[in-house]
């Protein structure tokens, strides 16, 4: 038996036919008397589901990532020139998370451009793909390989929630995606690391 796609003329009908039944009747006659007088609280504490210690957690949670500690990137010969000129810059610096990293990536994706040629993580001017930024991000000094890892693997999760079942690079080089629609993907991605604690 095939089943009739669901239309607005279909749903107000099916609607109307139960709302006609004895049965959906018996269930909204009375319930304005069903329900107990609720008591009221001594304390506002009593009005909570959770305790306030996990409210206050939660609420921390909530909060976006903290902003990348600032240095700025290379000018637009920097953004040109090939990402291992930039490895003196990893001396002495500590990890970071994944959430950060992202922001790292997403600042380089604004401010040396996005691309999205097949298989080039940069292009001659110096923009990069979305995988190409988490590289560049790295290679500047932010964050180790283990956390481009962690990264790549968020932007995946995020995906994934998004419907896309394929991998970062199919979607950075489809056809119809824009630098805006990167971002997009970049900061929903840092949300959702920020908000796992990473």
């Amino acid at each position: 038996m095939a089943i009739a796609a669901l239309t607005p003329d279909r749903l107000d009908d099916q609607a109307s036919r139960l709302h006609d039944t004895r049965a959906w009747q018996r269930i909204v006659t009375g319930w304005e008397r069903t329900a107990a007088e609720p008591a009221r609280p001594s304390d506002w504490r009593d009005l909570l589901s959770v305790p306030v210690e996990q409210l206050i957690d939660d609420a921390l949670r909530e909060l976006p990532a903290a902003s990348p500690q600032e240095r700025p990137l290379p000018g637009r010969l920097g953004a040109m020139l090939p990402d291992r000129v930039h490895l003196w810059r990893r001396l002495g610096q500590s990890d970071i998370r994944p959430s950060v990293h992202l922001g790292h990536a997403r600042q380089i994706l604004a401010e040396w451009g996005w691309q999205n040629a097949p298989y080039r993580l940069r292009n001659a001017r110096g923009a990069r793909c979305i995988c190409g930024a988490l590289i560049s991000a790295h290679r500047l000094g932010h964050g180790s390989l283990a956390t481009v890892d962690r990264a790549g693997a968020w932007l995946i999760t995020e995906l994934r929630a998004q419907g896309w079942r394929g991998l970062i690079g199919p979607w950075n080089r489809h056809p119809d995606r824009t630098a805006d629609d990167a971002l997009a993907l970049v900061d929903a991605t840092m949300r959702r690391a920020a908000l796992a604690g990473e």
